[in-house]
């Protein structure tokens, strides 16, 4: 069967301009786009049996806006005041920018880095006499609470937010050709809601080597792997592939 169906397990792109929606008008498809997964705030009664104190800490370092919201959140629900002494450390300029929605920007003493964690850990470094708060996911990469250890940073890991399958009960999986992931959360998600999901005919894709080995070890066939050196993107990849398959398949 060729593929004309796709089913992307992310939000829909918020502007018209979009990599799938090229996709979809230069290959005749329909792509529609669903999040498996969302994020949800830890309570504060949660929060507070870590016993961290937010302002024992002089700093802190954020790897993303979502990381941002919540910091803020878990603050208003403690009815903790953040001191304008507070820096904020982050991962880069745009997320450095969305703090404007919690704070005077330009009276605040903010650094960020250039998209990565060991350009931002060079910036950290230079302040090494900071106690920092490290607002994370449940679901994280380990790099960076293991590489401020290393560098003897004095930090706290502050888990403020989990990531949850979404409830995709009013979805049929049947009516889509491929299947498209981003996350081992995507496939858990995948399995908690179609636990009689069978493959068969349908394609699956999937972003980045963690996502690619939960495809497999959920006993699924993996399709289509990205990035790879011939296609660095998602779109790319599927197009690359889907190009192929539709030109062997009659149907």
């Amino acid at each position: 069967m060729k593929i004309k169906k796709i089913l992307v397990s992310q939000p829909a792109p918020e502007n018209g301009k979009s990599p799938y929606f090229e996709l979809a008008d230069k290959n005749n498809l329909l792509i529609d786009f669903r999040p498996f997964i969302h994020v949800e705030g830890i309570p504060a009664k949660e929060f507070r049996q870590h016993r961290i104190d937010i302002l024992d800490h002089t700093a802190v370092i954020f790897t993303s806006k979502t990381a941002i919201d919540h910091f803020f959140r878990i603050c208003e629900e403690l009815r903790v005041t953040v001191p304008d002494s507070m820096k904020y450390f982050c991962i880069s300029e745009a997320t450095a920018y969305y703090l404007q929605k919690y704070i005077v920007y330009r009276k605040r003493k903010i650094f960020f880095g250039n998209g990565i964690f060991p350009d931002l850990m060079d910036l950290i470094n230079k302040h090494r006499d900071e106690t920092y708060l490290v607002p994370l996911s449940d679901i994280h990469k380990e790099e960076i609470p293991k590489t401020l250890k290393e560098q003897k940073i004095k930090f706290s890991k502050a888990i403020l937010y989990r990531t949850v399958c979404s409830d995709l009960s009013d979805l049929s999986l049947i009516n889509y050709d491929m299947l498209v992931f981003f996350s081992p959360s995507g496939i858990k998600s995948l399995k908690q809601n179609f636990p009689d999901f069978q493959q068969d005919s349908i394609k699956i894709a999937s972003f980045g080597n963690t996502t690619a080995s939960a495809v497999e070890e959920a006993g699924f066939r993996l399709d289509v792997k990205a990035p790879m050196p011939e296609a660095p993107s998602m779109t790319m990849a599927l197009e690359q592939f889907i190009k192929l398959h539709n030109r062997n398949t009659k149907k």
